[in-house]
């Protein structure tokens, strides 16, 4: 199964992909056809253990935790500035 899902934007054109993430419990959106190419991530094409670059930060707000990673050959690395329970690990990422 995959655990990375190609997302469609309002045109019905490849805008990026969406994995889950398991310390947030909540979809990450890795942009990759952005209009802009400052807010593209390098993907390898691999659904089943995607690997993107540079890392991924998800801002802390009222609701959601401050979130630091790096998706590569299918596993998640949380970063130590995580401010979630999975600061510092590295885990599988879950399918989706």
């Amino acid at each position: 199964m995959a655990k990375a899902v190609p997302v469609k934007n309002d045109k019905d054109e490849l805008a990026g992909y969406m994995i889950f993430c398991p310390a947030c419990e909540c979809g990450h959106l890795f942009y990759t056809n952005h209009s802009n190419p400052k807010c593209n991530w390098i993907f390898d094409g691999n659904t089943e253990k995607p690997t993107f670059s540079p890392s991924m930060l998800v801002h802390q707000s009222a609701c959601q935790p401050r979130c630091h990673s790096f998706v590569r050959n299918g596993q998640i690395q949380f970063l130590s500035d995580c401010t979630h329970k999975m600061a510092g690990q590295t885990v599988e990422l879950p399918e989706i």
